[in-house]
């Protein structure tokens, strides 16, 4: 059972990895104080599409890897 649970920590893992390199950089937003275009950064943006499926995967993805972590550390 704990090899099986170790595979599945390690694929997540590397997925995980992937999906963080895929979406896009927030924090460059934030530059935009100095430059005075904080019209954009007080502003609703909302995440579609492909960037919002990225968002929702990697934070199950995340929940899944610490609750994987969690068995495999009382076992």
């Amino acid at each position: 059972m704990a090899e099986i649970l170790e595979t599945i920590l390690l694929i997540i893992s590397v997925l995980l990895i992937v999906l963080v390199l895929l979406q896009g950089n927030k924090a460059s937003d934030a530059g935009q104080i100095i430059t005075g275009g904080n019209e954009r950064l007080f502003g609703v943006v909302k995440e579609r599409g492909m960037e919002l499926f990225i968002t929702r995967l990697t934070a199950v993805l995340g929940t899944a890897f610490i609750i994987i972590s969690l068995v495999l550390f009382l076992m």
